[in-house]
């Protein structure tokens, strides 16, 4: 048994490599057979999850305050002396798990996972992956610091984004042009940081024998389910289902709003000059009635929420120096996970919090699974955790009145959130189209003029019916302000496949309320034991990347919104 191990990451944080590696060394001197691969799986897993949980929760610190120096330099000290260290003496546990022969009940897909990871692993590149992983906190910093005056105070560009709902076009536009500006401000920065990613990510592949960084990380996101072949076929379906559709929806949205053409500061205000929605006042109040919401999806999930707002595990309001956007990580040692967000007021907030709650109750769910290695889940599965409670959650958004909104505006705010579905699938081929075209062109796209071409072109295919005409900069420099790009390349597509699937689930829900819940709950629960496809099918939905399949949702999408809008009798 390794020795001495704490049962809480927090006596753990503060070791020093000498402290941790004679744990490595015991795990790989002791014997190996079918006898005792179960108890040398529990201590590797436990050991695992506890460098983990470190890693995450010093990420967290430099997440929720991007000035905290401590923070910075602890998680830096991590993955310059600690993380390059470890996974090295993890391959070797990897490799003496892998030449045993030996199989466990339940670990066959981690099996595959592992033979993966050797296979693409090589000492060099351990200094490489931690070098990437301070380019994320730069350009986390980067972005953190974008603020502008507006009104006599200093915000965020997040806490600007309400005055797009503004029915005064000019306030609209004012607002956009100025976040535009002060994004353009920094082209240059992340134009440099690009460069060094791109360095980066060529000398990756290259020490592990890849063709290209698209070879390299397609296999480090352990994609055996689908080729990038299928990632283009669903652009295709995309381009053929997905972008007429929101052509249509844009069509009358600039009939009603009576404009020549629209504009990007338009795509955000109601059509009938209805005030913003405003879901809650305070974080406090968005916190309450999400809770209500998942206790109507499900008692235990609901159950789950509040055990995460009892322990403080919840950092939902947006503040200066505070990181972008939203997540939710785990802490695996205590069984418990973590939601970071930024709330702002909008109706955003509110499906951003059923979505991280989604991915909150993965992690509970798979809590009774034994091993770390069982817990590795593809992305693609991931999201659908997520992107089905956004849709489970939607019609308990009014409770009578008691919930965010009046019967009138919940049906006002799922089908604007219906609505912004379907637009993110063209908007997903662009950024998913754009990583295939720079992992295919490296030393072209090594030129960020040559990928602000790139976007450019993408964007004209999928994106059509709204007016950029003197906004170039801006359109061909959106590549920069989608932080998957530099950060985790290729983690995009995953969303427009959960999707998909979760549009399947929420079908299927529609019918049948507990049976569908009964069915997402046993996949979530199945972690990263079985294939991807076999996930989506537990849960009830297909993995697809066909037009009929797209089209099917679409379909339910559009007719869905019709309906609600009769529900609100917008034309009253």
């Amino acid at each position: 048994m390794c020795l001495n191990l704490p049962t809480t990451v927090f006596e753990f944080m503060g070791w020093s490599w000498p402290q941790i590696e004679p744990h490595f060394q015991d795990l790989a001197a002791r014997p190996l057979n079918a006898d005792k691969v179960t108890a040398w799986l529990a201590d590797w897993s436990h050991l695992s999850l506890l460098l983990q949980e470190t890693y995450q929760r010093l990420y967290v610190a430099t997440t929720v305050n991007t000035e905290d120096e401590e923070a910075s330099t602890r998680f830096h000290a991590f993955l310059d002396d600690i993380n390059p260290r470890a996974q090295a003496a993890d391959q070797v546990l990897k490799e003496k798990l892998l030449r045993s022969g030996l199989e466990p009940a339940g670990f066959k897909i981690p099996l595959r996972n592992l033979r993966a990871e050797a296979d693409l692993y090589r000492e060099q590149n351990l200094p490489l992956l931690a070098d990437e992983m301070r380019y994320w906190v730069e350009y986390d910093q980067i972005i953190g610091a974008q603020t502008v005056e507006w009104e006599g105070k200093e915000v965020t560009l997040l806490q600007l984004t309400p005055v797009y709902q503004n029915p005064d076009r000019s306030r609209r536009e004012h607002a956009w042009q100025l976040a535009a500006a002060r994004q353009l401000a920094d082209r240059e920065r992340i134009n440099g940081l690009w460069v060094t990613l791109m360095d980066l990510r060529r000398q990756l592949a290259d020490n592990a024998g890849r063709v290209n960084y698209r070879a390299y990380r397609w296999q480090q996101l352990m994609r055996f389910d689908y080729t990038p072949e299928d990632s283009k076929c669903f652009h295709r379906a995309i381009d053929e289902v997905a972008v007429p559709a929101v052509q249509r929806f844009y069509e009358r949205r600039r009939k009603r709003l009576g404009l020549a053409s629209l504009r990007p500061w338009d795509l955000e205000v109601d059509t009938f000059s209805r005030p913003r929605l405003r879901p809650f006042r305070e974080v406090s109040e968005l916190v309450e009635k999400t809770s209500a919401i998942f206790h109507c999806v499900d008692p235990t999930l609901g159950g789950y929420f509040d055990l995460m707002r009892d322990e403080g595990l919840l950092d939902l309001e947006n503040r200066k120096s505070k990181a972008p956007g939203g997540y939710c990580t785990d802490f695996m040692i205590a069984r418990r996970p973590f939601i970071f967000m930024n709330a702002v007021g909008l109706h955003d907030d509110v499906h951003t919090l059923l979505h991280e709650g989604g991915h909150a109750f993965h992690t509970f769910e798979m809590t009774k699974l034994p091993y770390a290695q069982q817990l590795q889940v593809g992305m693609e599965f991931i999201e659908v955790a997520s992107i089905t409670m956004e849709l489970l959650g939607s019609p308990y958004l009014s409770q009578n009145g008691k919930g965010f909104y009046t019967p009138r505006e919940a049906a006002r705010a799922r089908a604007e959130h219906l609505i912004m579905m379907l637009r993110f699938w063209p908007y997903m081929a662009v950024v998913d189209g754009f990583q295939h075209w720079v992992y295919e062109n490296h030393a072209a796209a090594s030129d960020p003029a040559n990928c602000d071409s790139a976007w450019t072109d993408l964007w004209q295919r999928f994106m059509p019916g709204v007016d950029w005409s003197g906004l170039e900069a801006e359109m061909e420099t959106g590549w920069q302000r989608k932080a998957h790009i530099l950060q985790t390349p290729f983690y995009y597509i995953e969303y427009g496949l959960a999707q998909l699937g979760a549009l399947q689930i929420w079908r299927n829900f529609l019918r049948d309320r507990a049976g569908a819940v009964a069915a997402y709950r046993r996949a979530l629960a199945l972690g990263g034991t079985v294939p991807l496809p076999q996930l989506y099918a537990t849960a009830g939905a297909r993995l697809s990347f066909d037009a009929d399949t797209l089209g099917e949702a679409v379909e339910l999408i559009e007719n869905t919104v019709y309906q609600l809008e009769e529900e609100q009798d917008v034309f009253a």
